[in-house]
């Protein structure tokens, strides 16, 4: 008897060695829980699908202002907390430094964001740059594109919230495919 349930318990760990008990999740499945983190948050915010399509780009500002969808496909949403200064527009391949918390989104319930991390309030943490449109700089695609995306519709002073899918975030965390909820401050460079 003691044999024959040792015999079963390998064959079950052989099986399951190479079949699916695992709980490893297929990239679609973890495509599929990032979109719903997503449409989760934005179910309690005002979503704008358009983005003003003026010269000007004037863009209702404030923490009660709408996340205006950046992208056909959903991958990235903005809130435009503050407009900056009119004309201040970063140039390509200018270095920007940002400030910045994040929150994971994949956390987010009832309402509540989960504790951020970054280093919006902490000056001691080392500046945090990128160059413009130039991915071919260490430092710009780190960072992914969504964090430079504001940039092509605000000036360098903005702050705002940008909600960006995993594909859009930080280079060294696209295969855990989580989405954030970043609010950030851009500075150009002092002189």
């Amino acid at each position: 008897m003691k044999k024959a349930l040792t015999t079963i318990a390998a064959a079950v760990a052989v099986i399951c060695t190479f079949t699916a008990c695992k709980d490893s999740k297929s990239y679609a499945e973890l495509l599929t829980k990032e979109t719903h983190a997503v449409n989760c948050f934005l179910a309690d915010q005002r979503v704008d699908n358009t983005i003003p399509q003026d010269s000007t780009f004037v863009f209702e500002t404030g923490p009660d202002a709408p996340y205006y969808r950046l992208d056909e496909d959903g991958n990235m949403y903005m809130q435009v907390l503050n407009g900056g200064t009119p004309g201040n527009y970063a140039k390509t391949d200018e270095v920007v430094y940002f400030r910045f918390t994040r929150y994971n989104l994949s956390y987010y319930k009832d309402g509540t964001l989960p504790a951020g991390d970054g280093n919006e309030t902490d000056m001691e943490y080392d500046g945090t740059w990128f160059r413009f449109k130039n991915y071919s700089v260490n430092n710009s695609y780190q960072y992914g594109a969504g964090v430079q995306m504001p940039l092509h519709y605000l000036p360098l002073d903005a702050e705002v919230n940008i909600v960006i899918k995993s594909q859009y975030g930080f280079y060294s965390e696209q295969t855990y495919v989580n989405p954030f909820l970043y609010r950030l401050r851009y500075y150009r460079q002092q002189t």
